[in-house]
């Protein structure tokens, strides 16, 4: 019988097979299992290293993250260079594993068409991926209506040419850690727009968007919420606040809305921005919110600027943690031992993807070169 921590590395990496749209896949399988904990301490992508690690607090972990480093497109002859993502689910973990699962291969169809990665080929690949996930919430209506309401936030990172594209939707973050030149200190850049209820600039987007609707965002138990339901107002999934079709019995009666919907009440559209990188950016950090619900843009950066590459995920994560056991007034060991699901009492799911930066391999002709990796954080339950 297989051990607990060989079935979890065939859960998640399946070496050496065919990925459902039939290519394969070249994956680095040497991640590891402790607890709660996922972990892969140090890897090579595309423009220099990485590191990332996931920790479960709800009962089936619901932040999926995948690293995908090679060709960005269906043709092998390029472009080359790095992807992220960060997928932190809500309700479930059916959106963010479907989004793991195609989200990326949609990009490198609609990259392939002009072998280039454009901000229109992501908005594209993020519009397919929400269509294929509805495809799903209708096929499976009849017998498992509740996956209505499942939804994911969604953000990713490309690199490629020697550019930085990073599209978002809902409220994970991407941070950029930029050196100073005249003193050495690297200060934390975000790169990513938030969409989430608490910031005031959202609720005045809603606000316009529903002008006849005075309830689209209330404050309920002093946390802001779309109709009272959700923070996010951007996601893949959720479609029980998208198509009225699925905003109705048997749709538990906690989602269903007492008015007819008149038009989608969350969107799909992501924010995305693009920049050319710089000699003197470092790193960049991406994470769900769980992380930076305990810690600052620049305190993360400050950690990954003053330890080593090897393990900067898992040591991120252990300060998120000990700030979380801080806020409860515990000791650190002692939240360690809370088994998942009541652990989300005390901190949400967290992934940490860090990328480190080679100035020397960004935009170079020699990445192609470099071996494909493929790696995916999450998408088991942890026991």
């Amino acid at each position: 019988m297989l051990s607990s921590f060989m079935k979890f590395l065939r859960a998640c990496f399946q070496p050496g097979s065919s990925d459902q749209h039939g290519s394969h896949r070249s994956l680095d399988s040497a991640g590891r299992q402790d607890g709660l904990l996922w972990y892969k301490d140090l890897g090579q992508h595309q423009c220099g290293e990485f590191s990332m690690a996931v920790i479960q607090a709800n009962t089936l972990l619901e932040d999926h993250s995948q690293i995908e480093s090679g060709s960005l497109s269906l043709n092998e002859s390029g472009p080359y260079g790095t992807f992220v993502g960060v997928y932190d689910g809500h309700g479930g973990p059916e959106t963010a594993r479907f989004i793991a699962e195609n989200l990326f291969h949609h990009l490198k169809r609609f990259t392939s068409d002009n072998d280039s990665v454009t901000v229109d080929n992501i908005r594209k690949a993020y519009q397919a991926t929400e269509e294929g996930f509805l495809s799903l919430v209708t096929k499976q209506w009849p017998t498992k209506p509740q996956i209505a309401a499942v939804g994911s936030c969604c953000l990713t990172g490309v690199i490629s040419g020697g550019n930085l594209y990073v599209a978002n939707l809902g409220d994970s973050r991407a941070v950029l850690g930029r050196a100073v030149k005249a003193t050495g200190e690297v200060l934390a850049i975000q790169l990513s727009a938030e969409h989430n209820a608490s910031i005031e600039s959202v609720r005045q987007e809603l606000h316009s968007a529903h002008p006849d609707d005075p309830q689209i965002v209330v404050l309920k138990h002093n946390v802001w919420r779309i109709k009272g339901l959700i923070q996010v107002s951007r996601s893949i999934g959720d479609v029980y606040l998208k198509k009225a079709e699925f905003n109705r019995e048997p749709l538990f009666p906690k989602f269903r809305l007492r008015e007819r919907m008149k038009r989608p009440i969350l969107s799909a559209d992501p924010s995305v921005l693009v920049q050319p990188l710089q000699p003197l950016d470092r790193f960049i950090i991406f994470a769900s919110d769980g992380l930076w619900e305990h810690i600052s843009n620049q305190e993360a950066v400050d950690i990954v600027q003053r330890h080593s590459h090897s393990g900067i995920a898992r040591r991120l994560i252990k300060a998120a943690l000990q700030e979380a056991a801080k806020k409860r007034e515990m000791r650190y060991s002692d939240l360690r031992k809370i088994n998942g699901g009541v652990r989300r009492h005390f901190h949400d799911d967290i992934t940490v993807v860090v990328l480190f930066l080679d100035s020397d391999l960004i935009g170079s002709v020699a990445l192609q070169k470099h071996p494909t990796v493929s790696i995916r954080g999450g998408g088991v339950t942890l026991l």
